[in-house]
């Protein structure tokens, strides 16, 4: 695979070969960001878990102390009080039946996460199909089928994020931007890093956190030293 410039000027200056602890992976990020935007940096966990057996499912959320530097867009999908409380709360889009038509029908897709109270979700059905593949359909689960639909929006907007395992057993989640520094990206780190270690299921046997990296969105891969 052929890379960049910066990306092998990073690669000159980084060995990429070594394992960082904590705090010099995020200092070390930092700095292999070279490029003129400001690069999110992500981080990418292997676990020892099946994600085929349902038992060994690693998902959840948890807000970031520093948030991920990015600016939401939030569509909530209610009626009534709560749709007032939506509007309140800052909620960048909200409506009901004419907002899941024109997700039907015209694939409206404008928004980063969708939060619904539980009384729409009979009707949500109808555009699971599209949104399911995007990440984009609310569930319990990630909170985003929720009676509070303020505490929802709020946790929203603050930097909460979603982590899953995919289908190789990896979660790939956002900790920031490089503007950030590597000190507020090190407090991200920790706070996702304690949320899925807490999120080990009883049926994982063996090493559950298998391997951690860390990456800007255009620079080199490197590994952090994690112990749970």
């Amino acid at each position: 695979m052929k890379h960049g410039k910066k990306y092998n000027e990073s690669v000159k200056v980084i060995d990429v070969t070594k394992a960082f602890d904590p705090a010099d992976a995020m200092k070390n990020v930092v700095e292999t960001a070279k490029a003129k935007f400001d690069e999110t940096i992500e981080l990418h966990v292997r676990l020892g878990v099946d994600p085929r057996q349902a038992d060994q499912q690693v998902r959840g959320t948890v807000v970031l102390p520093n948030g991920t530097g990015k600016n939401v867009r939030v569509l909530v999908i209610a009626k009534g009080d709560k749709a007032d409380i939506a509007e309140k709360e800052g909620a960048d889009i909200v409506g009901a039946e004419e907002i899941i038509a024109k997700i039907l029908n015209e694939n409206f897709l404008d928004f980063d996460v969708c939060i619904t109270s539980p009384d729409m979700m009979g009707q949500m059905g109808r555009v699971a199909k599209i949104l399911g593949p995007k990440g984009l359909m609310p569930s319990p689960k990630s909170g985003t089928v929720t009676m509070d639909i303020a505490k929802a929006i709020r946790d929203t907007k603050a930097g909460k994020v979603e982590y899953r395992v995919d289908k190789t057993a990896i979660i790939h989640c956002p900790i920031g931007k490089k503007s950030f520094g590597a000190e507020k990206l090190l407090e991200n780190f920790n706070a996702l890093m304690d949320a899925i270690v807490k999120a080990k299921p009883a049926a994982a046997k063996g090493t559950y956190v298998k391997s951690v990296y860390t990456a800007s969105t255009m620079g080199p891969g490197l590994k952090v030293n994690f112990r749970a």
